[in-house]
């Protein structure tokens, strides 16, 4: 049997840390990094994101870099402005360069 392969129209769960250049953690799933990083939110759950792709519900950068991935694989992606909040702009991250290790931690297909 072949690995599936995260396609568009999957439902994908993935574990994430989000870095700025530099390697300042801004945002992640685990809540083991979020210590590290010294983020860590009691209020918050820790778990994998759950996105359905094709669904506009993540930055364009981090949903394409998901398509295309396989269970338990993880990768380094730097997305630029363009692919995550734009060049500019009132969200306070736009113009910035984001880079993600992704964990795809399961998959499901209708």
């Amino acid at each position: 049997m072949s690995e599936l392969q995260a396609k568009i129209g999957d439902t994908v769960y993935v574990h994430y840390v989000g870095k700025f250049p530099g390697g300042r953690v801004f945002d992640t799933s685990l809540s083991s990094e979020a210590l590290k990083a010294k983020i860590f939110n009691p209020a918050r759950d820790y778990k994998p994101l759950k996105i359905r792709l094709g669904a506009n519900e993540v930055i364009p950068g981090f949903e394409e870099a998901l398509v295309g991935m396989k269970v338990n694989e993880t990768k380094e992606v730097i997305i630029p402005p363009e692919k995550a909040y734009g060049k500019s702009g009132n969200h306070p991250m736009a113009g910035k360069t984001l880079q993600f290790r992704l964990t795809l931690v399961s998959l499901e297909r209708k």
